[in-house]
């Protein structure tokens, strides 16, 4: 386990360092660090439990959501969305797994709703013709935050809320870097903020063997 946080610290830091140099070369090592959060998975024993194996899914298709948005092109953009909300549904099913408490859950969406429509209004006269496919993630990372909410409410542990809202903070930079202001400042929190989530949900597959 201790390689493949490594692996992830290593990969990230050069990203960020990296970024002089052009997306294309940022991307090289965004890969190198997203590789490092599902060996992690696999490392905690991920392929040993049901909750473990969606759990990998989960960072499956966030792997292929970082690969999709190396590139500036709308399109593949769009095909990084899509391999994010899947993620995100994974996530929602994984937490399904261990069991959500539904008043838990309830409370968490009603903390969280308020939040999302706060962030839907900063970005909608930005959006264009992306408004419905940001909107639609909006929803699913809000119910991934509020299952995670009600799991945390049925396992007594914050790890999954925490991980789920470093995910849902650093997807507000990802917003913010592609439609309101382009700027490494976005990268430089929100990708720590992301890699942080990652590790943590790969991390919990180990405590729930």
């Amino acid at each position: 386990m201790t390689f493949c946080i490594l692996l992830m610290t290593v990969g990230l830091a050069l990203m960020l360092a990296s970024e002089p140099l052009g997306h294309h070369a940022a991307g090289l090592f965004k890969i190198v660090a997203s590789t490092g959060f599902i060996a992690l998975g696999v490392a905690a024993g991920g392929l040993h439990s049901a909750y473990g194996l969606v759990m990998l899914a989960a960072l499956g298709f966030s792997w292929w959501g970082d690969f999709f948005l190396i590139s500036r092109n709308r399109n593949i953009f769009l095909m990084g969305m899509a391999a994010f909300f899947l993620a995100h549904l994974a996530y929602c099913a994984a937490f399904l797994v261990q069991g959500v408490a539904p008043a838990g859950a309830v409370i968490g969406g009603a903390l969280a709703l308020p939040v999302s429509l706060g962030v839907a209004r900063y970005l909608k006269p930005h959006l264009g013709d992306m408004r419905v496919p940001v909107l639609a993630y909006m929803a699913v990372i809000t119910l991934m935050v509020a299952l995670a909410a009600g799991t945390v409410a049925d396992l007594r542990s914050l790890e999954l809320l925490a991980a789920a809202l470093l995910f849902y903070a650093s997807d507000f930079f990802v917003a913010r870097d592609r439609f309101v202001r382009p700027g490494f400042v976005n990268r430089l929190v929100g990708l720590p903020l992301y890699y942080a989530a990652q590790a943590w949900f790969a991390w919990t597959i180990a405590s729930t063997q």
